[in-house]
């Protein structure tokens, strides 16, 4: 429904609600999300909406970007020793917390609504910027599964200004490309519970493929800052499971009681502008006849 939730969200929840080891968690989330972001990357390319020639160069930069990320991680592995899972933590909380701020501030940039647009004329200097944001955002995924959906909605909104379905819409289609080569590389490197992982597909594809229809009904505006609240409250639960901070379990567990009063509100909300239209619409006085 929002193009966010396999790295971002379900990575911290391996970790935190069923103890797994963070880079089995990563690379585990890695190969079920290029399942579950194909499908839904299908889904919205038949809705018509998906930027396609934006999200193949995105691709340009991001597959290579993943590899090297995978083996990034390989590496700080070999530099932390005991430490690793730790630093992986930590890493991984940092990802979030950028997610979770960028989205959040997207809430507050109103002087960007009446320039979006469903369609980016690709010249020099977008297919450039495409490309880098591929490099930035396929590196940090590659290390820590976070990115195809929350940062590369953020770039989508900031730097090419697209409308809301068309985000959504091409961030999954992109991502459905970017995880394939995540997770082989993740594959190679022993990092993935297949059995883990074709548990989690009973649940996520279906769920993405209704998802994927309600996308284009629920209000931006909804989601935008529940998914940013989200995001820092992963980020926060990471960095306590990593003895970075003291959180107390109270401010953790406020972070999704706010996120579903957040969207529920938001919801009563779009039906009650919409009953009021109509209702508008039926006492507005009938024209002359002809």
């Amino acid at each position: 429904m929002t193009g966010i939730g396999g790295g971002s969200l379900m990575t911290p929840l391996l970790i935190l609600v069923f103890g797994i080891q963070p880079t089995t968690a990563i690379g585990t989330d890695l190969a079920y999300g290029a399942v579950t972001k194909t499908v839904g990357g299908y889904r919205h390319f038949r809705q018509r909406t998906v930027d396609l020639p934006l999200s193949l160069w995105m691709a340009v930069g991001s597959v290579p970007a993943a590899v090297a990320g995978v083996f990034a991680l390989d590496a700080i592995e070999d530099a932390a020793g005991a430490d690793f899972d730790n630093v992986v933590l930590t890493i991984l909380a940092g990802a979030l917390f950028i997610c979770g701020f960028a989205t959040l501030a997207r809430v507050f940039i109103k002087s960007l609504d009446a320039r979006e647009r469903d369609h980016v004329p690709l010249e020099r200097r977008h297919k450039i910027a495409a490309v880098l944001l591929g490099l930035g955002v396929g590196f940090v995924l590659g290390m820590t599964s976070v990115g195809s959906g929350a940062l590369i909605a953020v770039g989508l909104i900031l730097v090419f200004r697209l409308i809301p379905n068309k985000v959504v819409g091409t961030d999954v289609f992109h991502a459905g490309i970017l995880l394939w080569a995540a997770a082989i590389a993740h594959t190679i490197a022993g990092n993935v519970d297949f059995g883990l992982a074709g548990n989690i597909l009973i649940g996520s594809v279906p769920g993405v493929w209704v998802g994927s229809r309600w996308s284009v009904r629920v209000p931006a505006g909804a989601l935008r800052p529940a998914l940013a609240l989200l995001l820092i409250g992963a980020g926060l639960a990471l960095l306590a499971k990593a003895d970075v901070v003291a959180v107390p379990t109270a401010v953790l567990a406020a972070f999704p009681v706010v996120v579903g009063l957040l969207f529920g509100a938001s919801v009563l909300w779009r039906r009650r502008t919409t009953a009021a239209r109509s209702a508008r619409s039926l006492a507005a006085p009938a024209g002359p006849r002809a």
